[in-house]
């Protein structure tokens, strides 16, 4: 009888750490709620490179996700709904950008604060925007020496 006492034992001892394992697991991937944060908009011209999940970094800190990417069909930008931890109040000429993490490294949204003494609200946009900027263009422009098509040639 000590015996199935023991097995019980061990077995609720395991159920417990897995529980635990998956309370911990869903919090860590944002599956917890919205509890303690609030929500903005923007308007991109390209979001190429991140996607509904991606962070939203301040100073190289994840305070937000990227919650929602649609496209507007009358600008034909892509309308982007980010999630900001409650504790972080940016002023109202704050910028909102897509930043690479190096050469082989994915995007993410970083937010640069502005000087403002007035704050976004829940809901407000973030207007001062700029897209994801693509490697290959840069190249071309690069080795092409000439950022406009237009210009002649030397």
């Amino acid at each position: 009888m000590s015996e199935n006492r023991l097995e019980v034992l061990v077995g609720a001892v395991v159920l417990a750490a897995a529980a635990g394992f998956f309370v911990y697991a869903g919090q860590t991937a944002g599956l917890g709620g919205n509890a303690g944060t609030y929500p903005l908009t923007a308007s991109f011209r390209s979001v190429q490179g991140i996607s509904a999940g991606s962070d939203v970094k301040l100073a190289g800190v994840k305070v937000g996700t990227i919650t929602s990417l649609t496209l507007n069909p009358t600008t034909y930008f892509a309308d982007v709904v980010v999630e900001l931890d409650s504790t972080i109040l940016l002023p109202t000429d704050s910028a909102i950008l897509i930043s690479s993490e190096g050469l082989l490294g994915g995007n993410f949204v970083e937010l640069v604060p502005g000087g403002m003494p007035d704050n976004l609200a829940p809901g407000d946009e973030i207007e001062d925007t700029q897209g994801a900027v693509s490697l290959v263009q840069l190249l071309l422009k690069f080795v092409g020496g000439s950022s406009d098509p237009a210009s002649p040639t030397p």
